[in-house]
């Protein structure tokens, strides 16, 4: 895993946990990480992952209807 260094200014008054889960939750939102992948950048488990998207406007389901066909095949 790679890790950057990211210069945030003092009046943004947020802790480093909740900017770790928006980068998360958006690269997740993008499909840009799996659903793993973004848990383990934010430091939670999978379950609590999952739990928080919601806090973050982020849905754990699809909005591609391919990749809804593709789920309804695979259940």
């Amino acid at each position: 895993m790679r890790t950057i260094k990211i210069d945030i200014p003092s009046s943004l008054d947020m802790k480093d946990y909740d900017l770790l889960m928006i980068l998360s939750t958006k690269l997740y939102e993008d499909s840009r990480l799996s659903l793993g992948q973004a848990a383990k950048m934010a430091g939670v488990s999978k379950r609590t992952f999952i739990e928080l998207l919601g806090n973050y406007g982020v849905s754990i389901f699809s909005n591609s209807i391919s990749d809804l066909h593709s789920d309804i095949s695979n259940a």
